[in-house]
């Protein structure tokens, strides 16, 4: 087949929908299960690694949201979003005025100049309402978002609705600032908390990085209660052969992986969805540009020179030497890919640096800020991780190119 006819059906990218989602069924099945809640009890956190499907996922669920008869509302949350609790007010609304506003709240009748006839002037749900009320309604932030809310709700409630999705992602972006009395995570908690014990079926649906939930939790105790968390892990082998394969024969490819090519591929990506995307298109990409096409597509270390580029070489380069060399002592335990203790490390750090080992003290220190740069994070049992995916393979890596 020329290469001209043919399409690459591999995306890998930031968020882009794989022509095939693989595995996820259980999740699925968590988040329709929320979906029959009359009064909601439960949201959602969908939590993960990057690379690992977040925002697939969390776009997948909107057509079953719609299909239950649930509106769906949301984006993805920067860091200017929590700035204020004016800002993350003003979030809401825009984004719930996106489907709400073409609703008829109410007509007026207005006398025209000259004439005894009058026109009738409707009122839309649209922004400039919600901020009327908003504005409108005496007391702190809190109690004017929760009076938009509750107007919304009295409106789409006479239409059947069964309530509104409001689905945020990179949500780990959201924090309180308590040096400048700003306390935006804490009003969204609260608020939805509120209108929620209130009978009001609006649900949140945030999806971020590992450090989402105990950010939650820090901010409002109570939010380990409010939330069902789902922590997507990688695909399993099986998931994997079907992301590989099920693309390529829905597109009637000209070439096909062999089983052994499948495998590699599935070992290589660790069952991260975005490497085997990543993997699958650079291949697909090779053979179609190569003369000689007698040859296997894959060659991993091309593919692997250009993931580390692509991928892990920024993030490389915001370390310090100091900072390499205790990402190298981790990246040797037999548990870096899963997670890591202080005191693994630092006996680790004794046999691969015997005249300068890390003492655990010093080792917190520099953990703490390899989280500040996000390439780790700690857990809720506090046991620490990569959080980066396959990073220790990377790192590996560099290790031996240096020697």
């Amino acid at each position: 087949m020329p290469a001209a006819r043919f399409s690459n059906p591999f995306r890998p990218g930031a968020g882009h929908m794989p022509p095939y989602l693989a595995g996820r069924v259980q999740e699925t099945e968590d988040f329709e299960r929320l979906l029959l809640q009359d009064v909601i009890l439960e949201n959602l956190v969908l939590t993960g690694l990057r690379g690992v499907g977040k925002t697939v996922l969390l776009e997948s669920l909107k057509p079953l949201a719609f299909k239950s008869g649930w509106f769906w509302a949301g984006t993805d949350l920067s860091e200017s979003t929590s700035l204020s609790e004016e800002r993350m007010s003003m979030r809401l609304m825009t984004d719930l005025a996106v489907i709400t506003s073409s609703l008829v709240v109410g007509t007026q009748s207005k006398a025209t100049l000259g004439f005894s006839a009058s026109i009738q002037t409707e009122h839309k749900l649209n922004f400039e309402l919600m901020l009327q009320i908003y504005t409108g309604t005496v007391g702190l932030i809190a109690d004017k978002l929760k009076a938009v809310l509750e107007f919304v709700w009295s409106v789409l409630q006479s239409m059947g609705s069964k309530g509104v999705i409001f689905a945020y992602d990179e949500a780990q972006n959201m924090a309180d600032h308590a040096i400048k009395d700003q306390y935006p995570l804490s009003l969204l908690l609260d608020t939805f908390q509120s209108i929620q014990r209130k009978g009001v079926p609006f649900m949140l649906a945030l999806a971020g990085l590992p450090t989402l939930f105990p950010k939650l939790v820090e901010a409002r105790t109570y939010a380990e209660r409010m939330f069902r968390v789902v922590f997507l892990d990688r695909l399993s082998e099986a998931d994997c052969h079907e992301a590989i394969n099920r693309p390529i024969r829905a597109q009637q490819c000209p070439v096909h992986f062999t089983s052994g090519a499948v495998d590699e591929i599935t070992d290589y990506s660790g069952g991260y969805p975005y490497f085997i995307q990543f993997i699958c298109r650079e291949a697909y990409d090779v053979y179609i540009q190569r003369i000689d096409k007698s040859t296997s597509p894959v060659n991993l270390k091309e593919i692997t020179r250009k993931l580390d580029t692509d991928f892990f070489a920024g993030r490389w380069a915001r370390v310090t030497d100091r900072q390499r060399d205790l990402l190298i002592v981790i990246a040797h335990l037999d548990s870096s890919e899963r997670e890591f203790t202080v005191q693994e490390i630092a006996e680790e750090s004794k046999a691969r640096f015997p005249d300068r080992p890390f003492s655990s003290s010093h080792i917190s220190q520099m953990l703490l800020k390899l989280c500040e740069v996000g390439l780790v994070y700690k857990n809720r049992h506090g046991k620490y991780s990569f959080a980066v995916p396959l990073l220790g393979r990377f790192i590996l890596r560099q290790e031996a190119n240096d020697t």
